[in-house]
């Protein structure tokens, strides 16, 4: 079974820094893994993703300030996340996708960040 568990978090200040870990297991060579967002009331959106060829992809409202780091050997994503704004604040969510001839798609769990004013 394939499991994503993201870790860190938080509460942090406008125009800090955070970042986020997703740990993949039961799948070594996930075909693109990244993250959404979701705010309370709005749809997950996509915020960044890396492919197993390395190829990073980011929303282009966000480019510049997040930077999506995957690391092949320990199964890991991160995602680091510069010059917070209160409208960051969301459930963000680590992704594995598969593709058009290998289709599957999981979720972790979530992991909140707020970012205060």
């Amino acid at each position: 079974q394939v499991q994503l568990v993201e870790s860190g978090g938080g509460l942090v200040q406008a125009g800090g820094s955070l970042t986020l870990s997703c740990a993949a297991s039961g799948m070594r060579e996930i075909r693109n893994m990244g993250w959404y967002r979701q705010a309370p009331g709005n749809q997950r959106e996509f915020v960044a993703a890396v492919n197993v060829a390395g190829r990073s992809k980011y929303a282009d409202s966000l480019k510049g300030r997040f930077t999506i780091a995957r690391d092949f050997v320990k199964n890991m994503v991160n995602l680091t996340m510069t010059s917070l704004k209160p409208e960051d604040t969301a459930v963000y969510y680590c992704n594995g996708r598969g593709d058009y001839v290998e289709e599957y798609d999981y979720w972790g769990q979530g992991t909140q960040v707020t970012v205060s004013s």
